[in-house]
């Protein structure tokens, strides 16, 4: 068996250790102890983005906000869902997973940034929700759930004040897509607190089988 390597590490601005890993062309991506991501285990992020964009690909300049570049397999997905005149902002709070993705000997998402349609903002994407901007959908993926978070600040985005801007981002009928290790009712309740009518789909981390994870959809009426 081939050694796991040690191919990169950085900080979350917390403190905690964030470390790339390499065994025989498997990534992951670890946030202390902790397995966030890899690239052998994506379905459930690609099926995440798949529902937030649904019905997408005909809207003229459809703009979807992604929180958490991952391993571009979310915005990859979006993409493949998404019109020729659309607009995909990424929203990547530590500049080392930009980096990763950017190094096209690593094969991850090198070719999906690449895309025109895409904007990289190196920055927390609560801060890109208090722009001002109106979206489509707004695509949460950067925690292993609202109880699982990678930097303790991100527990501000899942709060009923956090889901109620995120709500005031979304132009009318728009989708809240968020990605979870786990179920959490508590969250998909105060999702409907703040104006969103909730469904919760699980999804398998392998499109053969494997794991479960949750995916809670917040759509917002027509009328907002």
């Amino acid at each position: 068996m081939k050694p796991t390597i040690l191919r990169d590490t950085a900080t979350t601005p917390d403190g905690t250790p964030l470390t790339l890993h390499e065994r025989d062309g498997m990534f992951t991506i670890r946030v202390g102890p902790v397995e966030l991501m890899s690239n052998r285990q994506h379905h459930s992020e690609e099926r995440l983005a798949e529902l937030a964009c649904e019905g997408l690909r005909g809207r003229p300049r459809g703009r979807v906000l992604i929180g958490g570049l991952g391993m571009g397999f979310t915005l990859r997905a979006a993409l493949g869902r998404l019109g020729a005149d659309a607009e995909v902002v990424v929203a990547e709070l530590i500049p080392a997973v930009i980096r990763w993705n950017q190094n096209p000997a690593y094969g991850l998402g090198a070719d999906a940034l690449a895309d025109p349609r895409v904007e990289v903002v190196e920055g927390d994407v609560v801060d890109v929700l208090r722009g001002g901007s109106r979206f489509d959908a707004v695509i949460l993926d950067v925690d292993n759930g609202a109880s699982g978070l990678s930097v303790a600040s991100n527990d501000r985005l899942y709060s009923v004040t956090g889901l109620t801007r995120v709500a005031a981002a979304l132009r009318p009928g728009g989708c809240l897509a968020v990605w979870s290790a786990t179920d959490d009712p508590a969250f998909a309740g105060r999702m409907g607190r703040a104006g969103f009518t909730v469904a919760v789909e699980r999804a398998r981390v392998h499109a053969g089988g494997g794991g479960w994870t949750t995916l809670f959809l917040g759509r917002l009426g027509r009328s907002r």
